[in-house]
């Protein structure tokens, strides 16, 4: 019994370690790469895959915040790079600390997704941060999460897995604009960075 103890908290103790964490980041920007191939509307093909480039992987950029429901949160169209508004409401906002600095980002949900059984969980974290139009897409990068994240009042922010929009490779997409009260004066430097690849024109 308690070498089957202290066995599940070496376990633990690995799972939880810096070289375990990058290494799970490594896979998930593996697994984000491979997924541009199989989604047929993707603006990429597979000898663009090399130029989708990402900040080195920091624990530091994964942090627990604080959540709070927004109360009668009412439908509002966010805007999208086409001009085509979506219907979203403001799920509830996240409180957090990021290299000493107090943040607040919200958290929205799609309605229209949300209509789907595969996206009733899916919650969409857009933001604009200091990198932007420099390091990274000027146009913003997003987050993905999931209602049943939400525990105790707190959810995890995993900087390293932001993504760029497609509009970051081409054009021909409604990819919606971060609000403005998701714009942080504080640069983000983690997930993914400016693609480096040809800027395709319209695809569909």
């Amino acid at each position: 019994m308690r070498f089957s103890v202290l066995f599940s908290l070496l376990l633990l103790i690995v799972a939880c370690s810096p070289d375990a964490y990058v290494k799970s980041i490594k896979t998930h920007r593996k697994t984000y790469k491979k997924d541009f191939l199989s989604n047929e509307h993707s603006p990429l093909l597979k000898q663009d895959l090399k130029s989708l480039n990402f900040y080195p992987p920091k624990a530091r950029y994964r942090v627990t915040a604080d959540f709070t429901r927004t109360p009668d949160a009412e439908e509002f169209a966010m805007a999208t790079v086409s001009g085509v508004n979506q219907a979203y409401i403001k799920y509830g906002t996240a409180d957090f600390t990021l290299e000493g600095k107090k943040l607040q980002l919200a958290i929205y949900k799609n309605l229209r997704l949300a209509r789907m059984p595969m996206y009733k969980d899916h919650l969409f974290m857009p933001f604009k941060d200091l990198t932007n139009g420099d390091e990274t897409y000027g146009g913003g990068r997003y987050l993905d999460l999931k209602i049943s994240e939400i525990k105790n009042g707190k959810i995890v922010l995993d900087f390293n897995k932001v993504y760029n929009p497609y509009c970051a490779y081409s054009d021909g997409y409604s990819c919606p604009v971060p609000p403005r009260e998701n714009h942080l004066d504080f640069a983000v430097r983690a997930g993914e960075t400016r693609f480096t690849g040809v800027y395709k024109g319209e695809k569909h």
